[in-house]
Formats: structure tokens, sequence, C-alpha cells
């Protein structure tokens, strides 16, 4: 049997459910590079994005990360949910913490602790971790883990094509159905100035190539870490999931890991069958920072080159700043009984295309700060929206 997280009355300790959430409009890459006068193969290739969410003025972070979770608690109930994280750099008040309001709109037990996580898009794998470590000490219990963000730059600037926006959600539980976590994992932490959003902006900032520089030199360092607490190499990893700030960044990774392994680069076929099937949906989304290893997590279960009963997968985490962890899980026989596959799907392939034009209006509209009430006009999208703002109070509705 594979070594997982162990408690005397539990054998597993792992992701029970895992569904993701994404707007309701996107815009293709290619009207976006036709308006900044570019090749889209800068975008296709360059970066290997495709198309990015756009996020309508009656969304935002609470809402998305609710979308995600209803369908696990219709499936799972709600009972035992212990312990609510959510994970988020894209935070709407700098006091109360954004699972509370999810834990309203879902309808969750009292009994439940619930905080905000915030270290860049590394929040959820901590969140993820802290989760089994509550369960393992009780194990009746569960967890629910949220990772919603927005991902925004300025206009015109190296990030745009970059932007994105989703959520992510899992159910924390012993004996999981989806994937038992391993119990070792290399981690490691640096103070560096490479990707910030300061409280007075909307838009974050970053040193694009410093940043890139860091994620590859931490993947290193984790991955040291968790060789020695693991005793594994790379060929015990069926497969691999990265942090997606875009996706050609995935290749770049493993060749580094190859090349710290005195490892040969892989055949391109054997290369794409490790790295490829976690990738597309985020082609499809753009960055989601938090959310985004697993919603690679989520495409390669969802659309897998082989069964993965029983395999193990490698993941690595990147939190700007810097955080990084390099962790594994072994995907549980029959999970594929307990995906979400159809409805990840189907929203992907029942998005509204917007226009330029509309897309920079949504970009300048955004949520006002001006103090005022507002009220929003219903858009497309999940069970939850953002009704308005009324004495600086947001308010949420089902749809």
């Amino acid at each position: 049997m594979e070594r997982c997280y162990k408690h005397p009355m539990a054998t597993n300790i792992g992701i029970d459910l895992i569904s993701f959430h994404i707007p309701s409009y996107v815009l293709d890459l290619s009207v976006l590079a036709d308006i900044r006068g570019v090749d889209p193969n800068k975008f296709v290739i360059g970066i290997g994005q495709e198309r990015m969410a756009i996020v309508p003025p009656d969304q935002d972070i609470v809402t998305l990360a609710a979308n995600a979770a209803l369908p696990i608690l219709e499936r799972a109930g709600r009972d035992n949910i212990e312990l609510l994280l959510f994970a988020t750099e894209s935070g709407i008040d700098q006091s109360k913490a954004a699972s509370l309001f999810c834990h309203e709109l879902l309808g969750l037990p009292a009994s439940c602790r619930c905080l905000e996580v915030k270290e860049a898009c590394y929040a959820a794998t901590a969140s993820l971790r802290m989760a089994a470590a509550m369960v393992a000490a009780r194990p009746g219990s569960r967890a629910l883990v949220l990772a919603a963000d927005i991902a925004r730059y300025d206009l015109a600037s190296p990030g745009e094509p970059t932007q994105g926006a989703g959520a992510v959600a899992m159910l924390v539980s012993a004996n999981p159905r989806v994937m038992a976590l391993d119990p070792e994992s290399g981690f490691y932490a640096e103070d560096i100035m490479d990707f910030w959003r300061p409280n007075y902006r909307e838009e974050a900032l970053v040193d694009g190539q410093y940043s890139t520089r860091m994620y590859l030199s931490t993947l290193i360092e984790a991955w040291n870490r968790y060789k020695a607490a693991s005793g594994r190499g790379l060929a015990d990893h069926a497969h691999f999931c990265f942090h997606l700030p875009f996706t050609k960044i995935a290749y770049k990774s493993f060749e580094r890991l190859c090349r710290a392994e005195g490892a040969p680069r892989p055949e391109p076929e054997e290369l794409e069958r490790l790295i490829a099937p976690a990738l597309r949906y985020n082609r499809q989304t753009g960055n989601t920072y938090t959310a985004c290893v697993f919603e690679a997590l989520c495409s390669l279960m969802d659309d897998p080159p082989a069964p993965l009963d029983g395999q193990r997968v490698g993941m690595f985490s990147y939190g700007s700043g810097c955080m990084a962890e390099f962790f594994s899980g072994v995907i549980q026989p029959g999970h594929r009984e307990h995906l979400f596959t159809d409805a990840h799907r189907g929203q992907l392939e029942d998005r509204v295309p917007v226009t330029y034009r509309q897309y920079e209006d949504i970009f300048n509209y955004g949520v006002p700060t001006d103090g005022a009430d507002h009220i929003f006009a219903p858009y497309r999208g999940g069970p939850f929206r953002l009704a308005g703002i009324k004495d600086h109070k947001r308010r949420y509705e089902p749809r």
C-alpha cells in the first residue's frame, strides 16, 4: 500500500472531493493580440495561454468560491465540517474573513472555524496541509478548503495576457475518495519582492523575469527537501502538477527537475504525457493564483492519458514573496466516480465570449470603492451572486 498521512483511527487523509468554478465570460487572447498589435503566437505558444476568464460586476471571490463548493456539499452533505479555510490574495475586507461570507451562503454548521489564509498563490497548499492536520487529530471531522482569486494587471502591461479568475473547493477527510496525501513534503521560504500588490492598488506589480527565476530555483530547493524526506525520485510519480502563472512554465519546471537529477530530457511524447494533461484548463482560464495547482489537478483527473488509480502525482506550489512546497498524493481507486468532470467541461464550453471593448469596460468598472450604495445587474453565472453594496456592506444572494 502507498504511504500516506496516517492516524491510529484513519488509514489515509486527503482530498475527498474537488470541484472548480469559473466565470461565465471569456476573452480570446487572439482578440487581445490584435488590439495590442502582437502576433497571437506570442500568447498561445510563447506563454501557453489561449483565453482568459472575465469576471462580471456581480461576481467576486466569495461567489466564485461558494459556487465551486456547492456541488461538493450537495453530494457529501454538511455534517462534521469543522474547519473552513479560504485561501486568496484577492481579499475583499481587511478584517472579516471571506470564509464567513461563504459559511452563510453555503449553510455550514455553526460549530465551524472560519479563517482566511494569505501567502500569494501558496495559500491553498498551506490550507490543505492545515486541514489535513486537523482531520488527523479528529478523524471524524471534515474540512472545506476554498481557493479563489481574480488575477489583475495593468492594461497593456506584460502581465495582462496571463490574467484570469477561478475557484477550487476541496473537501478534506479521512479515507478520501479522490487523493490521499503523502506525509512527506519539502518546503522553502525566502523574503523577496518578485510580485506584490500594495493595499492601495487593485492591480498587482511583478518583476516577471525575477519571479520566474525564483520560481525555478525554489522548485529545486523544495524538491530536494521532499526527496530527502520521502526517498522518491522523478520516476516514482506518474504525473506532475505545477503552479501555473502561465502554462509554459510547467515544461521549464520539469526540465529543471531533470537537470537537477542528472536525468535526460524526456522525449516529446513522454513529456506531453507527464505534463500536458494538467495544463488544459489553465490555458482556457488564465492564472487563478491560489487555485492554479489544484485546477491543474482537476484538469489531469478529468482527462488523463491513462487510468490514474493508485498512481502518485507530484505537486509543486509557489507563492511569490516567497513560499514554495513540493508534495504528492496517491489517486484513489474508483476516484472517477467522484469527480465533477461533466460540470467542469460544461462551464468551459458554455462561456460567453466578450469583445475587447466589453473586456475593458468590465476591467475599468471593477467593484466601486467610492463608499456609495450600489446595485449590480444580474449577469450569467453560478448559483450565488454579489447583489450590491449598501452601507459599506457587500450583499450576496442566490441567483
